[in-house]
């Protein structure tokens, strides 16, 4: 085998590695998880949050989202925005709290979404309205439930550790925390000394000039010679 057969059999064979490598690295299957946006909202209200479900098979449809509600804190008020083609089913449970605005104890638990399919390649988002949220910053996390058309069940109910690396299937979570306050703009520093005598210099310098050149005006006025009237031409004597 001569050099140069070598040398291109060795090129080919590391291009392939590369490639290879590329294509366990970027994976369209490692990015992709059931997720909740915002990411995060404020203590004590209401939000409008959304659920997107990527479709993570390229052989399979999702067909059925489920939504668990945090067990911590239940909220009060629960609604879904219509999806065409999507048919939504909550689930309540009776509530040892007083009953709410609407004279109901009844609290929505989960959230179940079914009839429509996301195709491969595609995505759905499902609203919700909910509230009150809690009054204190924390995390909310809404375990979810894929089901594709194939029959495959993908749970995402991981809870994130702190200072752990991101799990396979990690579950929706909602960051609540108060939005930071608005920083005021800096105030300008104080006047120096030097600052004052400077502007007082300033100003004095500014003066001289104007007065410098009134007078230098005045002078000139004054220096400039009179003009001389013209003597009248002389009669020449009449002819008699």
């Amino acid at each position: 085998m001569s050099w140069n057969n070598f040398t291109r059999r060795t090129t080919f064979a590391l291009a392939l590695g590369v490639v290879a490598s590329a294509t366990v690295l970027f994976a369209p299957t490692a990015s992709a998880h059931v997720t909740v946006s915002p990411g995060t909202a404020e203590p004590g209200g209401y939000a409008r949050v959304v659920f997107r479900v990527p479709n993570e098979r390229q052989d399979a449809s999702t067909t059925r989202l489920e939504v668990s509600l945090p067990t911590d804190h239940r909220f009060r008020s629960v609604s879904v925005q219509p999806v065409p083609g999507w048919t939504a089913v909550t689930t309540k449970e009776k509530s040892d709290q007083p009953a709410g605005e609407e004279g109901s104890s009844d609290v929505v638990t989960a959230i179940a979404w079914e009839g429509g399919p996301v195709l491969p390649g595609q995505f759905q988002e499902f609203p919700v309205s909910l509230g009150p949220l809690p009054k204190t910053d924390g995390k909310l996390v809404f375990k979810a439930v894929q089901t594709y058309s194939s029959g495959e069940v993908v749970r995402w109910i991981d809870l994130q550790q702190d200072g752990a690396a991101r799990p396979e299937h990690p579950a929706p979570t909602l960051t609540v925390a108060a939005a930071p306050a608005p920083q005021a703009a800096p105030a300008p520093p104080p006047s120096t000394g030097a600052d004052a005598l400077g502007r007082v210099l300033g100003g004095a310098g500014l003066v001289a000039g104007l007065v410098g050149l009134g007078v230098a005006l005045t002078t000139r006025r004054r220096s400039t010679p009179a003009p001389v009237p013209a003597e009248p031409a002389a009669k020449s004597p009449a002819r008699v």
